[in-house]
């Protein structure tokens, strides 16, 4: 029906009659202006125009709002929420692997694995009641009896409410005793978000499982085997540095390897976690497994090391540091033809068994803070002066520059003067007519001056020859063994000098550098390997200690070979001449206590000044059988005076023993 088009603005009918009739004025000129229509028309549109523009960029703005939180929850946070949301009906159980067995070269164990019960929170399955949690946490205060509910409390803060984090186990504590492992076995299913775990902890051999093991083995007296410690290493709790590193391989309430090969082969020991994924009901009942992933078992290491050697070497070492009221030393004994380590020994050792049990702040204080430093390696990590180790290296060089020939001669009247310096020998007498293997042999210095710095007319190696060899034979730079933490040592150059100790060059540490004094420093692992190239007639190996990997059926995966790093960079000819040098060292000089054992062998001794008001340290490097060599031996002895008086008694010991074994 159409609208009427003439307004009635009051009409009132009495009796079947309109009693009153009104109407709008001026409503027919309204109707028939056409101007008055088009006014009003357009009057209301362009009004509503505005407020529907306004309207729009405020639809259009939110929707972009909108459209932003959309894809910041399912782009960016995508995976977080669905974790999170998928967290809140499934459940992943572990499977802890069993760490992979370290042996010697023999098959003897020097580690295994023993029950070691933990117990941890899963924050998002505490219960939401505050009463319940409190009983809970009240419950585990009273069985441990050394954490109270606030240290409990304090542990749950560490973990953000309804994050990914809640979902993972917090460790509450481990090294849980039996007795009280079994009291939690039997209540904790009335403590929901409490898990207890037996995982396996490491214990290092002992003397007294090493002698079971090795029952065909010489009768020897049992010792301790602290100098082990610095070789395997040990296991701890990963902190968050290294959880931050491997989060996706570790959780909080896991081990790794710290330290030695438990830390280098960290990847091959720790195996992978066997997974469960289960699905559970709003009670925390599991439903139905989703998926199973298999335990994989960590890999088995086969070392280098003889631990019958390792065994004697340590005792012989104690029993003369005892006498020389010493307890600082390194003892090293390699393969010269593959660069295997076969014993390698730090003085002082430690029980590596107190870290992986767990130590207290007070017994790694006491330890960090022992004035010789027992967690220190000082067989790849300490770096002293080589005395007169570094002898065959300059007679080599020099022979390789033809600055000297096999019977070049100088006269050593018991030292040189430049200008007012004097460059003593060790004899103030002097040692008369000195050729090359005489200079070796009983290490006079007034030779290694000439063929270091030159003297006279005679033209000398130079500081920068002289570097170019010793860094041929290895110095300055890591062997790359397989263990953490080796030591670079220092080969001192004029930029250096001038560098660190804003000094010019002088022709005086050009002399001290030729004799190994200055500022000259090894470790007693760079000094064992290159008298290896001189025991094989010139090849340079990477010192190894694994030489096999096994799966935990101790069936083979690989076999890690020798590597040469370097050969042929001298003249054979010119390692003879030394290798005779160190030969006659036995024969007629500074080692000649070695001339009773059962085989011959060669070497050299060191006296090495590092301090004013100190005795030197006592160095001896050499190897055994002459003609062919199976094995070098290198004794460090800090400030043990002379070498031939305090090393050499040390190596003809081992020497005796290991050929006559």
């Amino acid at each position: 029906m159409l609208n009427n088009p003439f307004p009635v603005q009051e009409g009132k009918f009495k009796n079947g009659k309109l009693k009153k009739f009104s109407y709008y004025k001026n409503w027919t000129e309204n109707f028939f202006d056409p101007t008055i229509q088009q006014k009003e028309t357009i009057k209301t549109p362009i009004k509503n125009s505005v407020n529907l523009k306004l309207i729009s960029h405020i639809m259009v703005f939110l929707m972009f709002i909108l459209i932003g939180k959309t894809a910041w929850l399912q782009i960016v946070k995508g995976e977080y929420y669905y974790s999170l949301a998928e967290g809140n009906r499934i459940r992943v159980k572990r499977t802890e692997p069993n760490r992979g067995i370290i042996y010697d070269k023999n098959f003897n164990s020097l580690v295994q694995n023993t029950a070691n019960f933990i117990l941890y929170f899963i924050p998002k399955e505490l219960p939401k009641e505050e009463n319940r949690k409190n009983n809970i946490i009240q419950t585990l205060s009273d069985i441990l009896g050394n954490k109270s509910p606030d240290d409990l409390r304090n542990i749950l803060l560490s973990v953000k409410e309804n994050s990914l984090e809640s979902y993972q186990p917090l460790l509450i504590t481990d090294n849980l005793d039996y007795e009280k492992a079994m009291l939690f076995y039997l209540n904790i299913d009335q403590m929901p978000g409490v898990a207890l775990s037996n995982k396996s902890r490491r214990e290092y051999v002992s003397c007294k499982n090493t002698e079971q093991q090795s029952s065909n083995s010489s009768a020897q007296s049992c010792i301790s085997t602290e100098s082990l410690s610095h070789i395997l290493g040990y296991t701890g709790k990963i902190n968050e540095q290294e959880l931050k590193k491997f989060s996706s391989q570790y959780f909080l309430i896991d081990y790794i390897g710290k330290t030695g090969i438990e830390y280098f082969f960290e990847n091959e020991l720790k195996g992978s976690h066997g997974k469960k994924q289960i699905e559970i009901d709003a009670l925390g009942q599991e439903k139905q497994i989703l998926s199973i992933e298999k335990v994989k078992d960590g890999n088995n290491l086969i070392l280098s090391l003889d631990i019958n050697l390792q065994n004697k070497l340590e005792g012989i070492m104690s029993s003369h540091l005892k006498k020389l009221n010493l307890n600082k030393a390194c003892a090293i004994i390699m393969d010269p033809n593959s660069g295997q380590i076969l014993a390698l020994a730090s003085f002082p050792g430690y029980d590596n068994n107190i870290f992986s049990k767990g130590i207290s702040e007070s017994e790694y204080s006491e330890i960090i803070n022992h004035p010789d430093n027992p967690l220190f390696n000082r067989c790849i990590s300490g770096e002293y002066p080589s005395g007169s180790t570094i002898k065959p290296i300059m007679i080599a060089a020099a022979l390789e520059e033809k600055i000297i020939f096999k019977n070049t001669s100088f006269n050593s009247v018991g030292g040189i003067w430049i200008k007012q310096w004097f460059f003593p020998d060790w004899n103030p007498s002097g040692h008369g007519i000195t050729n090359a293997q005489k200079a070796i042999a009983q290490s006079v210095n007034t030779f290694f001056y000439y063929i270091g710095g030159g003297y006279q007319s005679f033209q000398g190696l130079g500081v920068d020859r002289i570097g170019k060899y010793v860094k041929l034979f290895g110095l300055g730079s890591q062997t790359g063994i397989d263990l953490n933490n080796e030591a670079t040592g220092l080969v001192p150059t004029k930029e250096w000098k001038e560098k660190t100790k804003n000094e010019q060059w002088y022709i005086g540490d050009t002399y001290h550098l030729a004799i190994g004094q200055g500022d000259l420093l090894v470790t007693p692992l760079q000094v064992a390997n290159f008298t290896s190239a001189f025991a094989n007639n010139g090849n340079l190996y990477r010192p190894y200690m694994v030489t096999r990997i096994l799966n935990q059926n101790n069936n083979p995966i690989r076999n890690i070979e020798s590597q040469l790093i370097r050969n042929n960079f001298i003249d054979i000819n010119n390692i003879k001449i030394a290798r005779q040098g160190m030969r006659e060292a036995v024969t007629l000089g500074s080692a000649r206590a070695l001339q009773s054992v059962a085989v011959t062998s060669a070497g050299k001794t060191g006296t090495a000044q590092w301090s004013s008001k100190k005795p030197p340290h006592a160095w001896f490097t050499g190897f055994a059988p002459y003609d062919n060599p199976e094995i070098v031996i290198t004794i460090l002895i800090e400030q043990g005076g002379e070498g031939s008086s305090t090393a050499v008694p040390i190596a003809k010991e081992v020497l005796d023993w290991y050929f006559k074994k």
